[in-house]
């Protein structure tokens, strides 16, 4: 199978979405800290925004965000 240019582009954007959002889930879930949950929150946004993040993974992030946590420790 082959792809366009544009394709591979996009599958470009989109891993690289998710590493960075990844990365910020990573550091929320040790840290705990509401700059940590406003990085997730931000990075998660503006990727979905700008369809580099399907609903569903972004859906996947709000979830685990509605979670009830005290700052510094998981409930």
């Amino acid at each position: 199978a082959t792809t366009s240019p544009a394709e591979g582009t996009q599958e470009a954007r989109h891993l690289m979405a998710i590493r960075i959002v990844g990365t910020a889930l990573f550091d929320y879930q040790v840290r705990k800290t509401p700059d940590a949950r406003i990085r997730l929150e931000s990075l998660t946004t503006m990727a979905h925004l700008l369809g580099d993040l399907t609903a569903t993974e972004a859906d996947v992030v709000a979830q685990l965000l509605a979670k009830p946590t005290l700052f510094g420790t998981s409930l």
